[in-house]
């Protein structure tokens, strides 16, 4: 069965789903044994890999290592062409729908293609919304784009549904690495009142409390990030 499958498998049972980030720019490569296994333990069943600004070929490097220590499905969560490799098992094509900048809603998609053809990875069309958290992000300053506000739900929730609409898979409801406010219940149970995709939500859940409050808002998946790179223990809370 597809992963895209399982996510609405587990949707439909009321199911949710933890997932792990993990940016190759940050991680040691010395201790990623150890961090997987913790993750493992956890009750985390995705790991995403990815970044902003990655360096060419870490994140396969990163990937690898992963495979040999984990059985979850790992999924590129790219920032830029170079992120991507057969390695993995599914990729997130993120299309930036709250932005305007053509390069990030179809351009780097079309460049894509001849990388994606032949890798065997599970392509799963995803709307990437970015939402203002009280500072800039790494996808604000890469992608030339602004963050939706926060004071503007109704435009977040329209542009969730017009993705629907569009024909997209998934919606990607992001505060951005290191937030300093995650995406709020209210918006997400706005969002999730209005769009039957599954719904993920990430940026700045830093406690097993802000991520039960997201599920319980309605996300299908939460992503935890940057939290983890500040300290493995949370893990042993998640």
């Amino acid at each position: 069965m597809s992963l895209y499958n399982q996510i609405k498998n587990a949707r439909s049972k009321g199911d949710k789903v933890l997932a792990i980030l993990l940016d190759p720019d940050k991680v040691k490569h010395d201790e990623l044994p150890g961090l997987i296994e913790r993750i493992n333990q956890s009750r985390a069943s995705i790991i995403l890999v990815g970044g902003s600004e990655v360096a060419s070929g870490i994140t396969e490097t990163v990937i690898k290592i992963i495979k040999d220590y984990s059985p979850l499905p790992i999924v590129i969560f790219p920032g830029d062409l170079n992120q991507i490799t057969p390695m993995a098992n599914a990729i997130l094509f993120l299309s930036l729908v709250s932005g305007r900048n053509p390069e990030y809603l179809i351009g780097k998609h079309v460049q894509a293609v001849p990388l994606l053809e032949d890798s065997g990875l599970e392509v799963i069309s995803t709307a990437y919304i970015l939402i203002e958290n009280g500072r800039e992000t790494s996808v604000e300053r890469r992608s030339g784009t602004k963050p939706m506000s926060r004071s503007n739900p109704d435009k977040i929730v329209r542009t969730a549904k017009a993705a629907e609409y569009l024909g997209f898979k998934m919606v990607y409801l992001e505060a951005g690495s290191g937030a300093k406010h995650p995406v709020s219940a209210n918006l997400i149970e706005q969002v999730r009142s209005k769009v039957n995709l599954p719904l993920i939500v990430g940026g700045g859940i830093k406690s097993i409390q802000e991520v039960e409050l997201a599920f319980k808002a309605g996300a299908d998946i939460v992503v935890v990030g940057t939290a983890v790179e500040e300290d493995e223990l949370i893990l042993n809370s998640l």
